[in-house]
Order: structure tokens, then sequence, then C-alpha cells
């Protein structure tokens, strides 16, 4: 039997990224996000939701940019930091000990020391309730050389992320690997 918790906001498992950003001064400016994803392949595209009473909700609608952050595990400091401070009050970068780099593609500094990352140009947002729907189009994604696999792709388990779980406000980090993905459905193709 399943239990029913309403209407919330409770998917498994959440992202933690931070949004990097300049504000009207030039000042870069990280924020830690949660919801956020793919929501287009081509153009390649990414969606994150802020509340308009963020610092990052105005330098994104002043810079028509933004970077997504992707801390590994050894940096979920940093990022419970960068969501529990503001960039009103707070220079996060000083703080955290970070190096803002200015991105090549768009208006928006990235993280140096973390190990993805992502350049977007906004191309759309869209109010829904008590949080805007940015939109941005992906320029260039950016991953340390140490962190490609064999194939010269990103790995999941030497990037090792950090996801969240929004109900609990816990963080965690990707476990084992359970196979190939569009393979190993097809022992259920071959059974039918």
């Amino acid at each position: 039997m399943k239990k029913s918790f309403g209407a919330k906001t409770l998917l498994y498992p959440a992202p933690v990224w931070l949004i990097g950003t300049y504000d009207k001064k030039g000042n870069p400016d990280a924020a830690t996000v949660a919801w956020g994803g793919i929501c287009s392949s081509q153009p390649p595209a990414v969606a994150i939701s802020l509340r308009k009473s963020r610092y990052t909700y105005d330098n994104i609608m002043e810079r028509k940019a933004f970077t997504i952050n992707v801390p590994s595990e050894n940096q979920v400091v940093i990022a419970d930091y960068c969501g529990m401070t503001s960039g009103k009050k707070t220079d996060k970068f000083a703080g955290a000990k970070m190096t803002a780099v200015k991105s090549e593609n768009i208006d928006a500094p990235y993280i140096k020391e973390f190990p993805m990352i992502m350049e977007c140009k906004l191309l759309e947002h869209v109010e829904i309730g008590i949080h805007t729907h940015f939109i941005g189009e992906i320029m260039d994604v950016k991953v340390e050389e140490s962190m490609l696999g064999e194939d010269g792709l990103p790995d999941i388990m030497k990037i090792q992320p950090v996801i969240y779980a929004p109900e609990n406000r816990a963080y965690h980090s990707v476990g084992k690997y359970l196979g190939e993905a569009f393979f190993i459905g097809e022992k259920i193709i071959k059974d039918h």
C-alpha cells in the first residue's frame, strides 16, 4: 500500500547545483538550487526555478546568463553554505574560498574548483506561482579532464555529484552502477 503525501515538491533525487551570476556591479555570486533539469535536447537547454526574492533572480534578469556548477561530494559544505547565505550581504566566493572564472561564451562566472560547469544563455523565463522558471540554452559544458572516463566522456563516479532529498533536507552522493541505459530493458522486450 502506498501512503499519500498530497501535492508536494517531493521528487527524488534533485540535483545540487550552484548557479553562477554577476550582479549589477560585476561581482560574482553563486546560489545553490535544487529545482532544475535538462528541458530540451535541440537546442540543448536546461531549466532552473528561483523565487523572485533571490539575489540570483535579479542577476539573471540583468545579465541574461548563468552558469551551472556541479559540486563533487567533497564540496557539499560549500554548496550548503552558498544556499544559506545571500549574495546581497555576503561575498560567497571569498567566504567559501572559490575562484570566479569569467565564462568564454556568456556574461556569467563559473567556479574554477568545481569539476563540471555549463555556460547558459537565457532563452526564456516563465512565472509559475512563487517561482520563475529560467530556461537557459547550453552554450558550452566544461569538465575537468581528470573526471573523464576511458571513453573520453564525463564519468559520474569520478565527478560524484551531490544529490538532494528535499523532504528530509538531506544531501547524498551517487550510488552503485546498475546497468547500461537502453540495453538492460531488452530482457523484458525479449521475453514478450
